[in-house]
């Protein structure tokens, strides 16, 4: 299969006459059945009809990924959810209201015309609405209901760049519609809507903070933090090793002062073993390391900027085929939640913690 790509610029009311008739191409494509990767403000997405039952196996055969990971519908007007749910809550009417269209996914019961190859098999659908004016543009063209998970291979780290999208899907999809750079870098926080309290699945962009000074109280599902319990997965992210490098990624806890000579000595007895090696570093003490390959996260003063270096950093270390890779941690607050939850995944939970 030829993979096309297309460029668009951020702002879809500007689009030029070429890039109008791009983006309907790729609507067309996926009233079709077929599959196109899109941008989104947290990451790519791969994209395909939600209420067409072949379109969501394609999706999965494309990224390698198993059948009981359920999609997340994508949606370009609020009133639209009300076709797919069976019924809507006032949470998530408050939910929508302070956070739509943005990082937010809701899980709701789905109505009948919702497929199950959709939900992974569940009687729950996993709603969202995007703010990316190309994402929204793309849906209402296709007629309204997208069905996307990251568009990467599955395990690895989600794209945050057309680039990374090409190197994992061309071949295997249809089309790539190239917006540039996202913009917040990890994707959706997902919020259980279907039990008595509202209860947070994935963190994201959105905070436990942010949600309780709108709905009340909210928990957090363990599994954020913990590892895979071999549960049915009831949303993205919940099972199975993700967001994962080649490469073996090892988290170090503790104060600076003991973290650092710490990873310095771990490389060191690596690199002497044959491995090339990797630290991910914030900036306050990124000239203290002695690695193969350094890379800055960002500051530790700026969250939002270390949420959006991750998955690209991610990334670079595997084209520069580093295979023993260290990384600082991060308070899980806040937006660090978040951070820690995805690189706890990619390191499929190894963490030394480091006594006082």
């Amino acid at each position: 299969m030829n993979t096309k790509v297309i460029r668009i610029s951020q702002d879809s009311t500007k689009l030029t006459r070429e890039e109008e008739a791009g983006l309907r191409q790729a609507a067309g494509i996926l009233k079709r059945g077929g599959l196109v990767a899109f941008p989104t403000e947290t990451v790519y997405g791969l994209g395909g009809d939600a209420l067409n039952p072949e379109s969501a196996r394609k999706i999965y055969a494309a990224k390698g990924r198993p059948s009981d990971n359920p999609l997340i519908i994508h949606i370009s007007r609020f009133e639209d959810i009300r076709n797919i749910v069976k019924t809507l809550p006032e949470t998530a009417v408050k939910a929508a209201e302070a956070f739509w269209p943005g990082p937010l996914t809701m899980i709701l019961d789905k109505s009948a015309i919702v497929p199950p190859e959709t939900t992974g098999g569940l009687d729950t659908v996993a709603v969202r609405f995007p703010s990316h004016p190309v994402a929204r543009q793309l849906i209402a063209y296709s007629g309204g209901y997208i069905a996307a998970p990251s568009a990467n291979l599955s395990g690895k780290p989600s794209p945050t760049s057309a680039r990374y999208v090409q190197e994992d899907m061309a071949g295997r999809i249809e089309m790539i519609v190239d917006g540039g750079d996202v913009g917040i870098g990890l994707e959706s926080t997902i919020l259980d809507l279907t039990e008595e309290a509202p209860r947070i699945l994935r963190p994201g962009y959105i905070t436990r903070e942010m949600l309780e000074n709108v709905l009340g109280e909210v928990t957090v599902d363990a599994a954020t933090i913990e590892p895979d319990n071999g549960q049915t997965p009831k949303a993205p992210g919940m099972k199975y090793r993700h967001y994962a490098p080649a490469g073996r990624l090892v988290i170090v806890e503790g104060q600076p002062a003991r973290v650092v000579p710490y990873i310095n000595a771990c490389a060191a007895a690596d690199r002497k073993s044959g491995e090339k090696t990797g630290v991910i570093g914030t900036a306050e003490v990124l000239e203290q390391y002695r690695a193969d390959v350094v890379k800055c996260i960002g500051s530790r003063k700026d969250e939002e900027e270390i949420a959006r270096n991750l998955f690209s950093i991610l990334r670079e270390f595997d084209d520069e085929k580093v295979t023993s890779i260290y990384s600082e941690s991060f308070p899980a607050q806040g937006l660090g939640q978040a951070i820690m939850n995805r690189l706890l995944k990619a390191a499929g939970h190894r963490v030394v913690r480091l006594q006082e």
